[in-house]
């Protein structure tokens, strides 16, 4: 509300009337969801669970169609790719258990090569859920502040430097 105080009286030292003012604002419709999107953004950065990012993904989805491609397509491909992540590391982890249940169920196929190369797939599958982690909390900070910048362009600018 502040923000648009000052606004106001900028532009009215400008010489502007309050009705251009107004109309140089946008509709309320828009200017509501362009405020509940900054709301949700806000939010998101300030707890960063899952709920807050998709309720601050679908408030700058809905600003406009256009968002709908550059919002939605990243968000799928990230999401895809850390669920590639998420699914290979616990892969990896398992697979020990894996081959021992399969040298149980399959009686006479046990081999002790299939045992060490599971425990290196085991490492490898620790690592990679590691990083993976990691990388799933800094995507996360990364599609806000994304979000963030999309925001200030529709709003006409950019206003988060």
């Amino acid at each position: 509300m502040q923000d648009y105080e000052e606004y106001f009286s900028m532009d009215v030292m400008e010489g502007k009337t309050e009705g251009q003012i107004v109309k140089s604002l946008g509709s309320p419709k828009q200017l509501s969801k362009e405020l509940l999107a900054d709301y949700f953004i806000t939010k998101g950065e300030e707890t960063s669970s899952t709920r807050n990012v998709f309720q601050a993904i679908w408030a700058v989805i809905g600003l406009s169609f256009v968002n709908l491609l550059l919002v939605l397509g990243p968000f799928l491909g990230l999401v895809a790719l850390l669920l590639a992540g998420w699914v290979t590391g616990l892969a990896g982890i398992v697979s020990p258990l894996l081959v021992f249940s399969s040298a149980i169920v399959n009686t006479g196929t046990f081999e002790w090569f299939d045992v060490f190369f599971s425990m290196i797939l085991c490492g490898v599958g620790l690592f990679i859920s590691v990083g993976i982690y990691y990388g799933t909390v800094n995507i996360k900070r990364g599609f806000l502040r994304y979000l963030k910048f999309n925001l200030s362009i529709v709003k006409g600018g950019n206003q988060y430097d």
